[in-house]
């Protein structure tokens, strides 16, 4: 039998783990959703996907908060109806992104958003960042340019192609990713209000700029013939984007942040592309040629350098 001398210090290794495993989780499930989302999603149904995908978990969020729901006061639910407008724009770029790109691209250039808040937030500071920081967003570009060389158009004379049309929609979920986290940060009325309140608040917003659009001519089939014309893996690739990618990974969150430290969240859940990339490669078949996976590492690179170069 081991002594408590040396049981000791297992004790909080092992509380950590526990911490850090569903944290972990939630970075993997992230991950696939991107190769989930392009399994159950055609150009045709990305709106009534997006109805179904959130409609599935608002009313659970709704009931699960609505003694705290009752307590927003009205600037803070106009201002969380702000965000989930901009959160509507995103999850619209990401989806109709991933119907025209690999999984693999969707995940990796998604991750830019860790370079271009940073960036974003010294331009409005009027802040210079770090030599370290520009190198790791300068590698992460690279390594974009590098990923999007099998679609696209080719550039007459410089060798290159123009990204394809998913990958430059993916670009904008991440720029539009990047105004949700400065447009948190700068909206006064959001500080202190409890966080599942303003996520409902924010879905509920999102999901009425789908039912919305779903609701007009020529934007796709709508969410009842879709679900009507699903199968069982469609079922099962929308319960996991409802369950495991939205409710379960909110829920962690909140769980998580008040038995760990932010930026240890932060540092697992930054591992999202990687799983995404093994997702699409492992499961999806997917294929990167050598400046693929070229690309892959210098986006996971440049990103984690350049995430460290800010957190210290």
């Amino acid at each position: 039998m081991s002594s408590p001398a040396l049981l000791a210090p297992a004790a909080p290794r092992r509380a950590r783990l526990a911490a850090d495993l569903p944290v972990l989780a939630v970075a993997v499930v992230w991950g696939g959703s991107y190769l989930a989302a392009k399994g159950v999603t055609t150009a045709h149904t990305v709106i009534a996907v997006l109805v179904l995908r959130f409609a599935l978990v608002l009313p659970v969020l709704v009931v699960a908060g609505r003694q705290r729901l009752r307590a927003l006061t009205a600037r803070q639910v106009s201002g969380a109806g702000l965000l989930g407008l901009v959160l509507g724009g995103i999850f619209l770029l990401e989806t109709y992104g991933i119907v025209r790109t690999s999984a693999t691209n969707a995940g990796l250039i998604i991750s830019l958003t860790m370079i271009f808040t940073p960036l974003a937030e010294a331009a409005v500071r009027r802040e210079a960042p770090s030599g370290a920081f520009l190198a790791g967003a300068a590698a992460s570009v690279a390594g974009v340019v590098l990923l999007t060389q099998s679609a696209g158009l080719t550039v007459p004379g410089a060798g290159l192609t123009v990204p394809g049309a998913g990958d430059l929609l993916i670009l904008g979920a991440a720029l539009a990713r990047t105004l949700h986290v400065l447009l948190m940060a700068r909206i006064t009325s959001l500080r202190g209000a409890d966080a599942l309140s303003l996520t409902t608040v924010q879905l509920g917003g999102a999901v009425l700029v789908f039912a919305v659009l779903a609701a007009v001519p020529g934007t796709g089939d709508s969410p009842w013939a879709t679900a009507a014309a699903f199968g069982p893996a469609q079922w099962a690739g929308l319960a996991f984007l409802s369950v495991f990618c939205t409710l379960f990974a909110f829920f962690v969150q909140m769980w998580a942040v008040r038995r760990s430290s932010p930026s240890r969240v932060s540092l697992l859940l930054g591992t999202e592309p990687l799983w995404a990339a093994a997702a699409g490669i492992v499961i999806g078949g997917e294929h990167l040629g050598p400046a693929g996976f070229l690309g892959a590492a210098l986006v996971l690179g440049g990103t984690a350098w350049g995430r460290r170069a800010v957190t210290g």
